[in-house]
Order: structure tokens, then sequence, then C-alpha cells
């Protein structure tokens, strides 16, 4: 089955995106201008979906973890902001029916979960949501990263989810393809960084432009091994929801963002 198949036959979209610093794309940061009119644009390019379910960089838990709660609060977990970072609301409705389905996928593949009633969004899905579906009429869901941070278990927790994809059920890894924060330019200036472009060069190839089901499997679960791997990610958190998305694909994804964030290049795949 050739990739245009596949994907004719896939009613779910799967993207792995960047985004941003803690609350700044909302605070009007100069510095996320491109990564801000990229959310906005998104919704677009696919039907409006039943269900949102984010796998954000900001949770880990010791293992695969759902939120569960009807209708979730905000979880400020960021800190040294202005107020207004602390009045951001996003009231979408969660999703309890779709968390105990998803927690029976994941135990039908061997892995170990937990329903959360109580936690709240994290910025990893309220910032980026509030920009692509501001009406906050969507139900959304939170999936957990799995701490030990394993390459390998990320994309077998991605494996897990793949019947989703026959529904019309957006799911979205929420990182950043670059997070060294010692790096990042704050100032909103836009800097070349030869090694920042090898890394999402690298991340382009292998999911995308020279994507192939074995070889790029085995580069992801070795992703330290990539050029300026650990200066991009010195802690890997930011990266791992691009694995959980790279499990639940099974053809090349395409680069739908590939500019500055932060004055650091970051990419976004759809597939």
């Amino acid at each position: 089955m050739d990739n245009k198949t596949q994907s004719a036959l896939q009613n779910g979209t799967v993207i792995y995106f960047s985004h941003g610093g803690g609350p700044l794309p909302i605070l009007g940061d100069k510095s996320h201008q491109a990564m801000n009119t990229f959310m906005e644009q998104l919704p677009a390019t696919f039907p409006v979906p039943e269900a949102v379910i984010v796998i954000s960089a900001h949770w880990e838990e010791k293992i695969s973890t759902l939120l569960g709660h009807p209708s979730p609060e905000m979880f400020y977990d960021y800190y040294g902001f202005p107020p207004d970072a602390y009045k951001i609301q996003y009231p979408a409705p969660g999703n309890p029916e779709l968390a105990v389905k998803i927690k029976k996928l994941l135990s039908d593949a061997a892995i170990q979960s937990k329903i959360d009633p109580e936690r709240g969004f994290d910025h990893g899905l309220f910032i980026p949501m509030k920009m692509m579906y501001p009406k906050a009429d969507i139900p959304m869901l939170q999936l957990s990263l799995i701490r030990g941070l394993n390459p390998v278990a990320h994309i077998e927790l991605g494996k897990a989810l793949r019947p989703l994809l026959d529904e019309n059920i957006l799911i979205v890894g929420s990182g950043f393809s670059f997070h060294n924060m010692q790096a990042f330019d704050w100032s909103g200036s836009n800097t070349t960084d030869s090694l920042n472009d090898a890394f999402q060069n690298w991340l382009i190839e292998i999911c995308s432009t020279q994507y192939d089901p074995q070889i790029s499997l085995s580069k992801m679960q070795q992703w330290e091994m990539a050029p300026s791997a650990r200066y991009c990610h010195p802690r890997e958190e930011h990266l791992l929801p691009l694995h959980v998305c790279f499990g639940l694909a099974e053809h090349a994804a395409s680069v739908v963002f590939d500019d500055y964030i932060l004055g650091k290049r970051a990419v976004a795949f759809k597939w």
C-alpha cells in the first residue's frame, strides 16, 4: 500500500508540533509570530475532529496516564510570567469516555495505564488549542509521557493507539523539536545555528523525505546518535511526543512548519 492510499484510508489526523515557550504565544511575544500564524491556519488543512488527544511534553507519570476529568481546569505549569499568564482559560470539555476506551487499547497492547480524574489541562494543550480551536467546543483529552523517557516505549505507545486512526480524531504530539533552554534567543532575534539545522534536517529526513519503515524506526529508537541530538535536547521530554506520533503513523509525514520560534528553527509534521 503506498502512502497516498494509506492516507486516504485514514480518518484521523496525527500532528507533531512545537508549542512554544510557556504562555508567550498567547501574550503576543514577537518571536512566536510564525508559530501563531501556523497554529491559527492549521485546522483548515483537515476536517474538524470529533475529539482531540494531546500527548504533552509537560506530563510524565510512572505509567501511561489519561486525563479523566469531564471539565478540566487549567494547570498553570509555568512560573515567572506576568499576571495575565495565570488568567488564561480554555474551558473545553474533557473526554472521560474516550479515556476509558484508550485504557482498553493500551491494556490490549500489554501497556500499563491509569486514569487521573483530577488533573487539569497543562499548557502543552491549552496554549496551542486556544489558537487552533478558540471556541473550546471540541472534547479534549491528555495522555502522559512515561517516566524514564524510553524512546522504544513511546513508539510502542503510539502503535497501541493505531485503532484510533479509524475515527475522526486529531492526535497531537505537543512538544518542541528544539528544546535547549540555554540556547533560545529570548530577544526574538532569529539566528543561524548549524548544530540545530543538522538535527532538524535529520528529523525531516527520517520522518518525511527519506522515510523508510525499518530504517526510520531504528533511527528514532536511537535518536541520541543523530547529529547534535543532545545539544537540541539536553532532556528529551519535548521530543518524545514525536515518537508517539511516529509509532501511530505507518507512512511518511508531511513537513507543515519549518520556521523560527524563540530564535531557533523548529519543525512540525502531519500524517
